[in-house]
């Protein structure tokens, strides 16, 4: 099982990191330790004293393929849910100034959170979802896959040229704007529409 994470997929986020904006997907790998266990904190790193917040809408791949033509792409996945993507921002920024992969920043243990799936027979819009992080108590992100530059059967398409997507592959679609460090004794909650998908509480 591998998580595969997209990058610069919200034009405010561009703006707000003062990335540019990409021609193709920007995509990067989550190893599976990256993913923090259900019910558990997570813990800041040792190595790092800027975690930044990420969330992001996810998609569960539920057949394998390659090759993936984007009007066969929503055959390959029947769940939607949403996560974090934390990232280790002062790694990241040394990492990104020497032309370096971003693994440490992004692929570190616990990194990944998965919360609750939903059938994505729920929806009446998979380009129409919003969603928002909530950080004690305060909304700090939100977003809509209306506003996604590459949709999900897009990036199914453009990942599988590259990677055989498996069953139970993970896809992270990319965070809107607001993304923010987190602090110890921190509690974010994540929702889909009004449906809280997942509590973390930051050590």
């Amino acid at each position: 099982m591998k998580i595969i994470c997209i990058g610069r997929n919200y034009t405010d986020h561009i703006h707000e990191l003062a990335n540019e904006k990409p021609a193709d997907p920007v995509i990067f790998i989550k190893p599976d330790t990256s993913i923090l266990k259900t019910a558990q904190d997570f813990f800041i790193p040792d190595f790092t004293d800027n975690v930044h917040y990420e969330v992001e809408i996810l998609v569960k791949i539920s057949k394998i393929g390659k090759h993936i033509s984007q009007r066969f792409a929503h055959k390959y996945y029947e769940q939607i849910g949403l996560g974090i993507d934390f990232t280790a921002r002062d790694v990241q920024q040394k990492l990104k100034e020497k032309g370096l992969p971003w693994e440490k920043a992004k692929a570190f243990d616990d990194s990944a959170v998965v919360g609750a799936w939903l059938p994505k027979s729920e929806f009446d819009d998979l380009n129409n979802i919003n969603f928002h992080l909530a950080k004690n108590g305060e909304i700090v992100q939100q977003g809509n896959t209306s506003l996604m530059l590459w949709k999900i059967d897009e990036l199914i398409e453009y990942i599988s040229q590259y990677f055989t997507l498996k069953i139970g592959d993970i896809i992270y679609t990319g965070t809107p704007a607001g993304v923010g460090k987190i602090a110890e004794n921190d509690i974010l909650e994540g929702f889909i529409e009004n449906k809280k998908m997942f509590s973390v509480k930051v050590k």
